[in-house]
């Protein structure tokens, strides 16, 4: 008996069969044999596969779905790395995760890397079939692929590996993942983002280089992954969970946390899965035309990149026919993608579909884009908060907010109608600076409240200027602006045109001045991912869509500043800490652990500011009411779980996980007390965000109505400050590619209308008010930058008839902010 009933699936593409399946099954079983796959001896007695059992499995007929189009020779080596990761996947199993062998399992994952070889090394000789096929299909595969290519097909090989400790670990200890955890380390541990690279191979065009690591085609990798790990989930749930004791599965993750019955939490898989799926739509059909016409991509490989999307629709198509006909699976009564044979095929057809009445997925996307702004929400009662670390406060804290207003009134802040000096003083940003720096020295809190104020304005002048008008080019060349004014060799920078440019030109001699150059780079990159999301959110507000779930959260931590924050704190010990321990899962998810447990704190507090009074769509509260189709309430509840969730797991890894790491890398005291303090700056960051939300006037509502009342921006003339923004052809308007053959039967796409919405869409409505709102909250949080000796200026508040402040007689260039003259302070109150 079943566990659950199959969800109805959305099923946009047809599944296609590649015809030279018969000579590749007789090839992977010969191969598999030549490797020692079928009389692998298992820990118990036994083998791990034998001939009826790969038979049995046929994954030459999984890859022949998945790969329709490929000759028979690519066929029949795409065959093998899949034989080869599922015996992996088996194999590993049947040694270590039964047994629990946690220190065994490390040195077979450690010693089966070796087997992935770079220039002239020489691989050591294989111990086991795993190993022996892994070197059989390096030598066979690399010389075809670019060193590009060859980078990135071993990362996510690593992951997949290296990433199998962490199901490992959570078996031991009984312990099933948060979602959030769950669906970030699924796609590490999982085999997806590997299909994608190998997608690559099989249709024999690579990602060219230049944009492979950005983020339209990053998001296509991820939203392929996760589908197929979700499907993947509900058709092996019965397998993994009831018959292998595997507590690394969606279906099971939901029920968990949700406490639902497991066909409920199946049927809430499969409507994440069917959002993913949309996303990978949205992104293929909207932001990589874009990214195309933006990078000036050549036809030739525009041509290259529509066959690796396409690639990865017959993937997805392919690979749920195959769960739905393998005997790996539970799949009685499974849906098949075949009933669609005679419709139209090839990248671009499946609107036909999509659309019609009867097709899955369809009440997904009209929730998504369907939402009304501006309804009356009312205030959203806050849940109880699980914050189990105590607030300090620096004792510069009255200095810091003196100093604060003059600064950004220098900035040109007050300007425009975005804030006015009131307001300012509201946010009180030195406040949240004292508590998450509370062992600043004065110079460095005036840094960190600066990096606030800066972080929360451009936050709020983006939706509000660019996000409004839906302005994308305008926005796109503000953002792209922003990189003039952070030279990596410390030389000059243009005139700034408005405060966002004048905030970040002085912080960046502040702040990168006594960098190194490598930490320089890596620190503006995350100044960069910030801003970026800014033009993200400018043009999800423009088509009018809820973000996805996964995308949301993903992209929450970019747009609250985390990643550049904790940047700061790892690049104050360049030197001191090796670069691959940042890159570890512990790292990783503690991090991100106490990103979202402060992003998701800004969304409660700001959720009436933001759906009320700005009509926004990016609030965590709102996207969960959507997903779900919950009331607010209900949402909110779930939010909350979720941040005590990540809370309860930043403190299992600061107090397990951590510690093994430190034994794992064998790291010297130093460099344990760098990570440990760390970790305690994370402790005070979250506790410190909370508190100042709770004592912030800028979620209160009478604050709220009072902003709605009195701020008019400067709507007409804010744009002309962006040079070339009026009248600047848009991006979005370009042809990406028209192609025919190849794969693609009569394909022909361009992209959508500059924002990629229609003109009239119903949803576009006008606020309750004829007067502009107020902008988002900001929430950047404040910058941790122990170690990083800058300082500022030091202005004051003025009185009435006293000129504003100016910096007199002081030198420039890096390194001589701290000979600035000090003026004298006078109260901000």
């Amino acid at each position: 008996m079943q566990a659950f009933t199959l969800p109805d699936f959305y099923l946009p593409h047809p599944a296609r069969i590649n015809p030279h399946l018969e000579r590749t099954r007789l090839h992977s079983m010969a191969w598999a044999e030549d490797m020692g796959m079928l009389d692998s001896p298992k820990p118990g007695g036994g083998v791990v596969w034998d001939e009826a059992a790969l038979a049995k499995m046929d994954y030459a007929l999984m890859c022949a779905y998945t790969h329709p189009d490929c000759d028979g020779d690519a066929l029949d080596l795409i065959t093998d790395w899949y034989v080869w990761v599922f015996f992996f996947d088996d194999h590993f199993l049947e040694q270590f995760k039964y047994s629990r062998d946690l220190k065994g399992a490390k040195a077979y994952l450690d010693h089966l890397e070796l087997f992935m070889t770079e220039g002239d090394a020489q691989a050591p000789e294989p111990t086991n079939p795993a190993e022996e096929g892994l070197r059989d299909l390096w030598r066979r595969t690399v010389p075809a692929m670019s060193a590009g290519w060859r980078r990135r097909f071993i990362t996510v090989t690593h992951n997949l590996m290296v990433e199998s400790m962490w199901e490992l670990g959570n078996i031991e200890m009984g312990r099933v993942a948060n979602p959030i955890e769950y669906v970030q380390m699924r796609r590490r541990v999982g085999g997806a983002p590997w299909s994608a690279n190998l997608v690559e191979y099989a249709v024999g065009a690579e990602i060219p280089d230049s944009v492979a690591a950005l983020r339209p085609m990053q998001l296509l990798s991820d939203t392929f992954s996760d589908a197929v790990h979700l499907r993947n989930d509900l058709f092996s749930y019965q397998r993994e969970v009831e018959e292998e004791g595997e507590n690394s599965n969606a279906v099971l993750v939901f029920e968990k946390f949700l406490g639902c019955s497991t066909q409920q939490a199946a049927d809430l898989v499969n409507e994440l899965l069917t959002s993913r799926l949309h996303q990978f739509e949205n992104t293929a059909l909207v932001e990589v035309p874009a990214l195309m016409a933006e990078h000036a991509i050549p036809p030739h490989e525009q041509l290259g990149v529509a066959a690796y999307v396409k690639g990865l629709q017959d993937w997805q198509s392919g690979g749920h026919e195959w769960h739905a006909v393998s005997s790996r699976y539970m799949n009685e009564e499974a849906a098949t993608g075949t009933s669609v044979l005679g419709g139209p095929s090839g990248f671009g057809t499946s609107a036909v579909r999509m659309f019609s009445p009867s097709a899955n997925g369809t009440k997904r996307r009209r929730q998504q884009f369907t939402h009304r702004p501006f309804e009356p929400v009312g205030h959203l009662p806050l849940p109880d908060f699980h914050m189990p670390y105590p607030i300090r406060t620096s004792p510069h804290i009255d200095d810091s907010r003196r100093y604060a207003v003059g600064w950004a009134r220098e900035m040109g802040m007050f300007e425009g109608g975005v804030w006015d000096e009131r307001r300012f003083i509201g946010f009180d940003f030195a406040h949240c600076a004292a508590m998450i720096h509370a062992d600043a020295t004065p110079d460095q809190l005036n840094l960190t409240s600066d990096w606030l104020a800066w972080g929360t304005y451009g936050d709020d002048y983006f939706p509000l200027i660019f996000g409004a008008a839906r302005n994308i080019a305008a926005a796109k060349l503000c953002n792209e602006r922003l990189a003039l004014f952070m030279p990596l060799d410390g030389g000059a920078t243009p005139e700034p045109t408005n405060p966002i440019e004048r905030g970040l030109q002085d912080l960046w001699r502040r702040t990168a001045g006594p960098m190194e150059v490598g930490a320089r780079r890596e620190f503006r990159a995350t100044v960069e991912d910030m801003t970026e999301s800014w033009v993200w959110e400018v043009f999800n507000q423009a088509q009018h869509r809820v973000p996805d779930p996964v995308d949301y959260i993903e992209m929450r931590r970019k747009t609250f500043g985390s990643d550049m924050t904790m940047s700061l704190n790892r690049l104050a010990h360049w030197n001191s800490v090796p670069r691959e321990i940042y890159h570890t899962s512990v790292m990783r998810e503690m991090e991100t652990a106490a990103q979202d447990y402060a992003c998701f704190t800004n969304d409660l507090f700001s959720y009436q500011k933001e759906v009320e009074y700005e009509g926004e769509v990016h609030n965590i509260v709102l996207v969960v009411e959507t997903f779900l189709e919950v009331d607010r309430i209900t949402a909110r509840d779930v939010v909350a779980k979720l941040m005590t969730e990540r809370m309860t797991q930043f403190e299992h890894i600061v107090d397990h996980e951590l510690p093994a790491l430190f034994d794992d890398f064998d790291l010297d005291d130093d460099v344990r007390a760098i990570l440990t303090a760390h970790a305690d700056g994370l402790k005070e960051w979250m506790s410190g965000i909370l508190e100042w939300h709770r004592k912030c006037v800028r979620y209160v509502e009478a604050e709220l109505q009072r902003n709605r009342a009195s701020v008019v921006p400067d709507l007409g003339t804010s744009a002309l400050r962006v040079p070339g923004a009026i009248g600047a052809p848009s991006a979005f308007a370009q042809p990406w590619f028209a192609v025919s053959g190849a794969g693609l039967p009569g394909a022909t796409v361009a992209s959508p209308a500059p924002v990629g919405v229609p003109a009239a869409a119903p949803h576009a409505v006008t606020p309750p008010s004829a007067t502009p709102v107020a902008p988002r909250s900001g929430g950047l949080p404040a910058v941790s930058s122990i170690g990083l000796p800058a300082s500022g200026p030091v202005f004051t508040t003025p009185s009435e008839g006293t000129p504003e402040p100016t910096r007199i007689g002081t030198p420039t260039g890096l390194g001589t902010s701290a000979a600035r003259v000090h003026a004298p302070k006078v109260s901000s109150r």
